[in-house]
């Protein structure tokens, strides 16, 4: 691969690690060489480095497989995501899962990268419809724009919702960003 198919998303090895690039900007340089500046999320630990590239270096892409599975349930220390065509059963190590944890719901639809036969992270659907199931009741008249209080969540998350929302509630809320979207009617 070359520096000019750097995206975000990007699986690239480098030093012998598998990395996905979270952010990257061009750079042009009045003299000297253009680079690319990344940031760059180890598959494998979670840690973020940030790297220039040089134009016309030439990058190798991390040898891993995205597969769509739905999730089934926690078993210890691992949660279990089924294949719903096959009903082949993987493991991810909730190491793996991270803080992603919190929002996964029954039979949601994840994105499971596999680095050498293993599972190294998951990526959830872009938003979660959630029931609150524990918040503080909002002060009458306190309206200043964007107030928000923490209200947990089913799958037990804490998320920042606006003083209106109300135990059993059902909000849509942002998976990337964890952050209130809308209301929602329910799953």
């Amino acid at each position: 691969m070359d520096t000019s198919d750097i995206r975000k998303g990007l699986k690239l090895l480098m030093d012998g690690k598998p990395y996905v690039v979270t952010d990257f900007q061009f750079v042009k340089p009045g003299k000297g060489q253009a680079f690319t500046r990344t940031k760059l999320k180890n598959m494998l630990t979670g840690s973020t480095i940030e790297r220039n590239i040089r134009s016309g270096e030439k990058l190798e892409a991390a040898d891993v497989e995205d597969r769509s599975l739905s999730y089934s349930y926690q078993d210890g220390d691992n949660f279990v995501f089924m294949n719903t065509m096959t009903g082949d059963q993987v493991f991810v190590h909730k190491d793996a899962v991270g803080d992603d944890a919190g929002l996964l719901i029954d039979g949601a639809d994840v994105t499971i990268t596999i680095y050498n036969g293993n599972p190294v992270s998951i990526s959830l659907p872009a938003h979660v419809v959630v029931q609150v199931t524990e918040t503080e009741p909002g002060v009458r008249g306190d309206t200043a724009t964007n107030v928000t209080k923490p209200a947990k969540v089913s799958t037990g998350a804490t998320i920042p919702v606006p003083l209106f929302v109300n135990e059993g509630d059902w909000i849509k809320v942002d998976t990337r960003e964890r952050r209130y979207l809308e209301r929602s009617k329910g799953p």
